[in-house]
């Protein structure tokens, strides 16, 4: 495997996470819309994307496994990657099972009901949870990235939400230790 990224579960968690929010906004449009004669191939695509979605849920859980097991961390990374885990297991079993009630439901020719879409939308709720804890670990804790690049020369080192000017022109202190010489 070439080396592009400390590991693949980023490339695999996005298509998971467009997938079944495409399939959800659509069964929730096809579930609006009942009546138009585009309904029908609004309906076949949600499926496709609910489907598709679940199916490559199986790669995304591994390689989120091999990341879980061999990206470099902390004690408080620990903790966020094994709650973003867990949140990962609900969110794929909840999708798993959707996609197979579809199938069912599909087979059985049963149209789209108020139950099957309210299980959707809390679905959605817990993957988008489950994205934000994701996101969480990179951009929080810096896990899987392979660098942070230095902030160095002019114009690269930028200040916004650390020190603020009040009214008067005086430097207002936020909390964050300041650096007179910029030394990084």
């Amino acid at each position: 495997m070439f080396e592009i990224l400390p590991n693949w579960h980023p490339i695999f968690v996005h298509f998971t996470v467009a997938l079944l929010s495409i399939s959800v906004a659509l069964f929730i449009l096809a579930f609006v819309v009942k009546e138009k004669a585009w309904t029908p191939s609004v309906l076949t695509t949600a499926h496709w994307n609910l489907w598709l979605g679940a199916a490559l849920t199986v790669m995304t859980i591994a390689a989120g496994l091999y990341a879980y097991n061999t990206v470099a961390h902390d004690d408080p990374s620990h903790a966020a990657m094994t709650e973003h885990r867990n949140w990962a297991f609900a969110t794929a079993a909840l999708f798993w099972s959707l996609a197979l009630i579809a199938a069912w439901r599909k087979k059985q020719r049963r149209e789209v009901g108020v139950l099957f879409v309210a299980a959707l939308v809390l679905s959605s709720g817990v993957l988008l949870t489950t994205a934000w804890k994701g996101g969480e670990l990179v951009f929080r804790h810096g896990l899987g990235v392979m660098s942070l690049p230095q902030s160095e020369g002019e114009g690269h080192e930028h200040t916004e939400g650390q020190n603020h000017m009040d009214d008067s022109g005086d430097d207002q202190d936020k909390g964050h230790d300041h650096d007179d010489d910029h030394d990084h």
